[in-house]
This record gives C-alpha cells, structure tokens and sequence, in this order.
C-alpha cells in the first residue's frame, strides 16, 4: 500500500530550480507533483489548462490538471458535481445522485432505440383491465386471494421513483461495508488524525455508489415489465404495476398478439402480488437473505484504493467501469455458501411457483401460453439486467439458477395434494422444501405428507383434542387436591 492512502497527498514544496524541476518531477512521476495535488492519477488534460485558457500563470492553478480539457462550461459543471460528491453527508450511498443518475439514464432512452414516454389514458385503462381479468383466472388456480389493491401503468421514471425505497434497503448494507472498508485502509497510526480525510472518503463512497446504483436501475428501467420482475417486491406493496412501453417491446418479435402479452405478464404480476401479500414473512426472508449473504462478502480494498485515487471528476462513468471488475469478493466459508444456498432456493421456489400457478391459469386460456412461458423462463435463466446489477453491486446473481426444478416441484405438489395443500406449504420458511428437495421433489411429495400428519396432530392437541385435555386434566388434579384439602380444613 502506498504511504499516501488513495493517493491523496499535500503538495510539496516548489522545485529550487522552477520550471525546469517542475519539468523534471512530472516526467519521474515523483510523488504527488504540483500538478496534481490531490493525488487523483490518470486525468486527462493533466499538461494544464492548455489553449482553452490559455498558459502562464494559469498552468500554475492546482486544479488545471485534473480539469485542463474542459471549456468554461463543463468546468462549472465538473466542480458542482464534485462539491456535490464532497459536501454529502447521508448515509452510505448517495441516493440523491442515484436519483438523478436514473432519471438521467432513463431519459437517454435504452440501447434498442424506445423513449421513456407518459402513460397515456389508454394504456392506463388497458393495464387495469388485463389485471382484473388476470386475477380473476388466478382465483381457480391457487388458494391464496387476490393481493393486488390496484393496479397501475408506469413509465420507466416512475418506476424509477416507486421502486428506489426498496433498492435503498437491498443495498445500503453493502454500502456501509464499503464505506467501513474506506476508513479501514488507512494506516492506523493515521486513523485518529484522519477524520476530515476519512469524511470525505466516506462521501466519495457514498457518490461512488450512488453513481452506480443510479446507472444501473435506469438500465434497468428499459427492460423490466412490471414491479417483481427479479423475484422480489420492489414497488409498493399491493400495487400490480406494468411498464406499457417495456411491454410493447417485450412482445414484438413474438408473433403473439400484444393483448395476449400484456395479459400473460399480468398474471405474473399478480400471482406475485398474492404470494407477498399473503406470506407475511416472505418478503423479510428474502430481502433478508440478500443481507445474510452479502455480511461474508469482503471488499477488495487494494483494488478501493486504486479506484478512488484513480478518480476522474470529468469522467464518473469510471467509477462503475471500476466497480464491475470485482472489488466484492464472497467469502469461501460453509456460512457464506450456506447462505447463498437459501437465498438461490427462496428465489427458484417464489419463481417457479408463479411459474406454476401462471401457466395453470393461463394453459387453457391462451394459445400462446407455452410460448410466453418458455420465453421468460429463458429471460430469466440468461442472466437480464437484474442479475447485472446486483453482480456489479454486491457479487450477487439473483438469477433463480433452479427455476424448472422448482416449478416441477409445485407441479407435483399440485397434482399430490391439490392447490389448498400446495399453498399451505408458505404458512412457514420451515415447512418449504430445500435446495436438496429440489433434486428429488416426488421424495419430498411423499416425505411432507407424512410430516403434514404429524403437524395437523400437533395443531389439533393445541386446540384441545383430548390428549391436550387430558393432560391439562392431570396437571390441574393437583389444584383439585388442594382444594378439596382446604375445603375438608374449613369443614373441620
């Protein structure tokens, strides 16, 4: 490690010689050279402010080397969005930028050409429709009701905005691990002279992420359909949203009339809608699993270091080409792997049960069923922009890896138990199958059923059958005792 961590360094003294050792300084690259007092390496225009502002006395100025190509515009834009990274003082990631940056994003349109546009009266009205109806097929194949309070249309800027609370809780604990990690490269003997240095270390973590979450929910913006698309609830809860335009261009090179597509994702949306809102603990168990997994992911802070004494202000989209190359590295432990297992297998069941319950209702409805089905199934197993960015973002594929083993599975519980026995297996994490239950789902039919017995007998006593009685009946025999005992004191 450099004995100026992340580059930053006071300025030293000037040469004896003036410009000729200032000359001869910046060609050994000998510490942090009056060009570059804050030790930001790598900028271009690092030569001085050059023919936009002319030479003299103004090559001298501290910052023309990290600011020399920019005309008198940019400059002023380049040290706002600086003072912006410098002066924050939230929490581990700047979610304002990442506002911004999103909205940013989304503006510029996705790669395939398509504009963010508002949502017309029409397609409002077409996206309620489609999720009435979709509701209404679900109620013959699954016996959880309807979990969807309304129904809404969104552009990808509102989906932007509806969806960044739950992007805040997914993502803030990793963060903090960064920014912990920030204040932890520095040598100790510096740590408690270092506050000021460290708060702005902190801060540029928080842009640093900020910038990076922000690029990566606008990308995501263009491509999503709907609020669950990656398995978790990320907009409100009981809002069954669809993305008008992001459902127009799913469908387009289908052959398979756009009603029918936008009906198809609406029973997704939906049955989504009726598992989170009736397995209170689903989405704490899920979100918490992401957690679990990412506390035994180490940060690279060799490779930190080199990012932040790297940075560019001219140039931000660095800091996300930095962070995709791995500075998140999960731990090789039997807990982290445990823990990447159940948060893989709660995935593939949530998936591949609305996989299940959407292709039964949707089977007999829809000649293009199998079609639909089979298209998001490889969408899915791909790897789209969600697994993308929670790669970039923690090391994490949130991609559900089983989710044709998990829909077999609910499959065969369907045809071994009916709908009503096949839901009742969310009443608790415990009683869904595992990762192991996976590979054998007609060993795990035959297992849970007789499981199932045991808990109904167990729920019976509790309600008081007559083993339950009898035993309240021995245990209260000593009170009866006692009281007869007293009564035949007074009487005597």
């Amino acid at each position: 490690m450099s004995d100026t961590p992340f580059g930053f360094g006071l300025p030293p003294e000037e040469p004896d010689d003036g410009d000729e050792g200032k000359k001869k300084d910046q060609e050994s690259g000998g510490g942090q050279g009056p060009a570059n007092p804050f030790g930001f390496g790598g900028l271009p225009g690092a030569g001085g402010f050059g023919g936009g502002f002319g030479g003299g006395p103004g090559a001298d100025n501290p910052f023309a080397a990290m600011f020399g190509s920019l005309n008198p515009n940019d400059l002023g834009a380049a040290f706002q969005q600086l003072g912006q990274m410098l002066s924050y003082e939230g929490g581990p990631v700047n979610w304002d930028m990442a506002k911004q940056i999103a909205r940013q994003t989304v503006s510029q349109g996705s790669p395939d050409g398509t504009k963010d546009t508002s949502v017309g009266p029409a397609d409002r009205k077409s996206v309620e429709e489609s999720v009435r109806l979709a509701d209404l097929w679900l109620d013959d194949a699954t016996s959880l009701p309807s979990g969807a309070t309304s129904a809404v249309a969104w552009s990808r800027a509102e989906w932007v905005e509806a969806t960044l609370p739950a992007w805040k809780e997914l993502v803030d604990p990793v963060a903090e691990r960064v920014g912990t990690a920030m204040g932890d490269v520095l040598p100790e003997e510096m740590q408690a002279m270092a506050g000021p240095l460290i708060g702005m270390m902190r801060s540029m973590g928080g842009a640093m992420f900020g910038t990076q979450i922000g690029q990566a929910v606008g990308v995501l913006a263009g491509e999503v359909v709907g609020s669950s698309d990656i398995g978790l609830p990320l907009g409100p809860a009981g809002k069954a949203a669809l993305l008008p335009v992001n459902v127009e261009t799913f469908g387009k090179d289908l052959s398979v009339p756009q009603e029918e597509v936008r009906l198809y994702l609406a029973l997704r949306e939906a049955a989504h809608q009726r598992l989170f809102a009736h397995v209170p603990w689903l989405r704490s168990h899920l979100f918490g699993a992401v957690d679990g997994y990412a506390r035994g992911i180490k940060v690279d802070t060799a490779k930190l270091e080199d990012v932040v004494g790297q940075f560019d202000p001219q140039n931000p989209e660095q800091l996300q080409e930095a962070l995709q190359q791995g500075m998140f590295q999960p731990e090789d432990t039997p807990e982290q792997k445990a823990a990447l297992a159940r948060l893989e297998t709660a995935l593939a069941l949530v998936e591949g049960w609305v996989d299940a319950v959407v292709h039964a209702a949707a089977k007999p409805r829809l000649s293009s069923a199998d079609a639909l089905r089979e298209t998001l199934r490889r969408r899915r197993a791909s790897g789209g922009p969600a697994e993308q960015t929670f790669a970039t973002l923690i090391g994490l594929e949130l991609r559900p890896r089983r989710l044709r083993d998990a829909s077999r599975l609910w499959a065969s519980l369907t045809d071994a138990r009916g709908v009503d026995g096949r839901d009742a297996l969310w009443a608790h994490p415990d009683m869904l199958p595992t990762a192991t239950d996976l590979d054998d789902p007609d060993g795990f039919v035959h297992r849970e059923q007789i499981d199932f017995s045991e808990l109904d007998k167990m729920l019976g006593e509790a309600a008081g059958k007559p083993d339950l009685k009898k035993k309240d009946e021995a245990e209260g025999e000593v009170d009866g005792e006692g009281e007869d005992k007293n009564k035949g004191d007074d009487a005597g």
